[in-house]
């Protein structure tokens, strides 16, 4: 195996996903207390992720599972469990602060993947053209080493939500970020890729 591919996939999985660890964060705060949420989040990351080297390797090949022009309408699936996220802490904001803790349960696995999937639009225009340099042996030593980083990245999104200030910063404000970092993240990619003409 070669260390000069596996430093240069782990730079490219890092460039391409720091704003994963954010998010990440989010999910862990919003689970925090209900059994199992731990699980579904990293659960929901694999599946987005996977989801997303499946696209790229795919296209690498020449095969696409996706016109390119769809792909800034995947901003509508964080824009949608924004405003979801939002109309639900709305609806609960005179609720005591565990009463709403319990009555949201957490993320759901398929809603961390989507949102994963959707904010990685832009990882697969970058991986599409290494992989397609990189050839079948290249093209495994990164699935293998993003593959292995998605399982870094899960701990640094708990370790950070579970550090006594961040959490409590978290725990505080997670119901307000989470819904307006979602629907921006959304609006961003709607716009960025021209969806709709904007």
């Amino acid at each position: 195996m070669n260390l000069g591919i596996v430093g240069q996939a782990a730079g490219l999985f890092a460039v391409t996903n720091i704003d994963d660890i954010l998010i990440l964060s989010l999910f862990f705060a919003q689970g925090a207390g209900h059994r199992g949420s731990a699980r579904r989040i990293v659960l929901g990351q694999y599946l987005g992720f996977a989801a997303i080297l499946a696209v790229a390797v795919a296209a690498a090949f020449g095969a696409t599972f996706l016109p390119e022009s769809a792909i800034p309408y995947l901003g509508l699936l964080p824009l949608a469990l924004g405003l979801k996220a939002a109309w639900q802490g709305w609806r609960h904001r005179g609720d005591e602060d565990g009463e709403r803790e319990t009555t949201a349960g957490g993320p759901k696995a398929l809603e961390v993947a989507a949102v994963t999937f959707a904010n990685g639009g832009d990882n697969i225009g970058v991986y599409v053209p290494v992989f397609a340099t990189a050839g079948v042996g290249g093209m495994s030593v990164y699935a293998g080493v993003f593959l292995a980083l998605v399982a870094v990245w899960c701990f640094a999104g708990r370790f950070f939500a579970t550090r006594p200030v961040i959490a409590e910063a978290l725990s505080r404000w997670g119901h307000v970020l989470l819904p307006l970092i979602l629907i921006a993240l959304g609006l961003l990619i709607l716009i960025e890729g021209g969806a709709f003409g904007l």
